[in-house]
């Protein structure tokens, strides 16, 4: 479906980010992963990707907080593949902390690397997709671009932010090849939420799976973690024709959690 297009996944190296990556290579299109990480496990996870689909994959470790670095990395990507065609903003952090008690470096990093990277990788990535006529900008947001939560109030802004900024970027590119949308998950089973549930399970004495309804009971109806597949799957949706005419749209993939 995306054979001979080339996309740029944002936090890549594990999670969602990996779990899009995946379904990108699975689908056809080269891919330039984008993370922090152990070196030799982000080779190990570049190769096999490579090798399982038969696609050109390559890493930069660009550090989302730098302007410069993004710039740079995307330059380098359009000398080695020609260009962008397909961006996906997932790079994100998360602090938790009420407002009066919220660090403000930590504001800071937050909406550097969930929101201002995203603008930073779509300003740089459009020139180009603009002069071959087709695009597609897809930024991971969060049910939390929709609701807010206690404690979350960068990572909430941040969130807000981005789908705003995706109505931006569709409307200035409706009568383009380029769409922009952004996806909303609720709570996703990564490596991060399981420690949360192990930690939970720990301080209160009870089992895993106990934990992990409570943790889902809280907010999400279906009582079900949303996958990082489900939401590959959901990205290549948003990539293909059938998905045209969906731009500036902002798509949940919550498990009911903002339909109460």
């Amino acid at each position: 479906m995306l054979k001979a297009k080339t996309a740029l996944v944002t936090g890549s190296t594990s999670g969602i980010g990996l779990g899009m990556a995946r379904a990108l290579a699975g689908a056809g299109a080269n891919v330039l992963l984008n993370g922090f990480g152990d070196g030799a496990e982000i080779e190990k996870l570049r190769a096999g990707i490579e090798s399982e689909f038969g696609v050109q994959v390559a890493y930069d470790n660009a550090d989302m907080t730098r302007p410069d670095q993004i710039e740079k990395m995307i330059t380098s990507a359009e000398q080695r593949f020609g260009g962008i065609d397909i961006l996906v903003n997932n790079a994100g952090i998360q602090h938790v902390a009420p407002v009066d008690q919220f660090p403000t470096e930590r504001w800071d990093a937050i909406i550097a690397i969930n929101l201002s990277s995203a603008f930073h990788t779509i300003r740089c990535t459009l020139p180009a997709m603009k002069s071959r006529g087709w695009g597609r900008i897809v930024n991971i947001a969060s049910v939390h671009g929709l609701v807010a939560s206690v404690e979350k109030a960068a990572y909430v802004a941040a969130k807000h932010g981005i789908v705003g900024l995706t109505k931006v970027v569709a409307l200035e590119n409706a009568r383009s090849g380029i769409t922009c949308n952004a996806i909303c998950p609720g709570w996703v089973l990564t490596p991060l939420v399981q420690k949360q549930i192990d930690a939970r399970a720990a301080a209160q004495g009870i089992s895993v799976e106990e934990a992990k309804v409570a943790l889902l009971s809280e907010k999400q109806p279906s009582v079900d973690f949303v996958t990082p597949e489900q939401i590959g799957e959901l990205l290549l949706f948003l990539c293909s024709d059938a998905a045209q005419q969906v731009r500036g749209a902002a798509w949940t993939i919550d498990g009911g959690w903002t339909a109460q």
